[in-house]
This record gives C-alpha cells, sequence and structure tokens, in this order.
C-alpha cells in the first residue's frame, strides 16, 4: 500500500513500525548468518565494523540481570503505543510513535523469542563504532524517535489535539 494512501496519522504509524520491524528483523537474521563474535568485519577501518553480540540488558548493556523487566516494559510501551495511537494529530509525532513502536517490537521479538529462554531473550545486536556499545536497527529507530520527539517538545508541537478540537 502506497504511503500516500495512508490518510490517517495512526495508519502511517503502524506502516512505519512494521517497516522498521522488517528492516530490523533481516538485518538481524543477515548478522546471525554472516557476522561473527570474534572478528569484526571492517566496514570503514575501525570507525564501522560489524561484531555480533548477544545483549542481555538494555542500552550500553546496562541490568544485564533484569532481561524479564525490560520485556515487560517493552510490552507495556507498545500497549501505550497503541492505546495512544488513534489519538495522533500529528504526522511528525506518528513518526516518532511509529519509530518507537518498531524498534520496542523488534527488540521484544528477540527478548520474547531467542535464547536463552522465552522473556528472557538475548538482543541481537551487531553495528559497532569505536567507544560506542554494539546496537542494531531498533536501537536506532528507538534514539530517533527520542530525539525527534525532543524536538517536537521544544517546538510546541502537540502530539493531539486539545480537547473538544475536532479532527
Amino acid at each position: 500500500m502506497p504511503l500516500a494512501r495512508l490518510t490517517h496519522h495512526w495508519q502511517r504509524l503502524y506502516f512505519l513500525g512494521a517497516f522498521i520491524w522488517l528492516i530490523d528483523y533481516s538485518t538481524k537474521v543477515w548478522a546471525l548468518n554472516n557476522v561473527s563474535q570474534v572478528q569484526p568485519i571492517k566496514v570503514v577501518g575501525s570507525i564501522l565494523q560489524l561484531r555480533l553480540v548477544f545483549n542481555p540488558g538494555a542500552a550500553f548493556s546496562f541490568g544485564t540481570s533484569f532481561t524479564f523487566i525490560f520485556t515487560i516494559l517493552a510490552i507495556l510501551a507498545v500497549a501505550g503505543i497503541a492505546y495512544y495511537s488513534i489519538r495522533v494529530a500529528d504526522a511528525r509525532w506518528a513518526a516518532v510513535l511509529g519509530l518507537a513502536l518498531g524498534g520496542v517490537v523488534g527488540n521484544l521479538t528477540d527478548r520474547i523469542f531467542r535464547q536463552p529462554s522465552i522473556f528472557n531473550g538475548h538482543v541481537i545486536d551487531w553495528i559497532e563504532l569505536p567507544r560506542f556499545p554494539v546496537f542494531n536497527v531498533a536501537d536506532m529507530a528507538i534514539v530517533f524517535a527520542a530525539l525527534l520527539s525532543v524536538f517536537l517538545i521544544a517546538k510546541e508541537i502537540p502530539p493531539f489535539a486539545p480537547s473538544g478540537a475536532q479532527k
């Protein structure tokens, strides 16, 4: 379905979320089959490398023993986005929530279905920059959503129509 046919903001939100999830999942499958945990692939010298990492924690490998808690928080984030998605009144906020949804679902898919066990799976990370933790496409989408939301908040662009306003 062409993006121009998506006339409601919630439709664009879910389309973007599904697109991000598909790219994240596809690149993780590729990384599992082509990238090593031991020997990185140098794409641009030591500036950009590909290295396979199974991350049980959150960003920066924070909270590695709280995988189950991060899974529950991710489920709650998806539920929150689903609940508020129909109320989004601005295309830019639909993009924020779509990016966040795709990123959260991408990493949640790993946490639910990957080893070592259901709801405790390790997230597949595979993109490495110098002095920065290894990350994936889902992580990039979440970070970009956060940055875009800060910009929209600074510009005082509301995500929802004021109460009583017509659609």
